[in-house]
């Protein structure tokens, strides 16, 4: 059984900057997409980042634009977000999340989580002095 498996989080003061790795094990698998989400204390689940096999073609959220980068190893079975310039509205629990379906997603869809059919337990970022 497929699984994805979280690494990186952690307390960081504002301006800080963590590295959030993400690797799917558990089976031969290889996914089409894989992307980030979060969820904030007292808010919904938001897309954060993603991006797409293949092409290599990145979807960002507006508010980390700029800041956050998402980046896919070869095997396309780990995806990493490196985010600089930390907020304390990036404060959130962080979900990987994978597609496995063998058809690549629209990239207009990509920010959508009905995209991904695997999703992480989560790990906790916390920015803050």
């Amino acid at each position: 059984q497929v699984h994805l498996v979280e690494s990186g989080g952690g307390l960081v003061p504002p301006g800080g900057s963590l590295l959030l790795s993400c690797t799917a094990t558990g089976g031969t698998v290889r996914t089409t997409a894989m992307a980030w989400f979060r969820e904030g204390p007292g808010k919904e689940r938001e897309f954060v980042a993603s991006i797409r096999g293949g092409s290599r073609a990145t979807v960002y959220n507006d508010a980390v634009k700029g800041r956050f980068t998402i980046s896919k190893d070869r095997n396309d079975n780990t995806v990493r977000l490196q985010m600089n310039s930390l907020k304390p509205d990036d404060t959130a629990n962080y979900y990987c999340a994978a597609r496995t379906r063998t058809s690549y997603p629209i990239v207009s869809s990509m920010s959508s989580s009905s995209v991904y059919d695997i999703w992480g337990q989560g790990t906790q970022v916390t920015v803050s002095s």
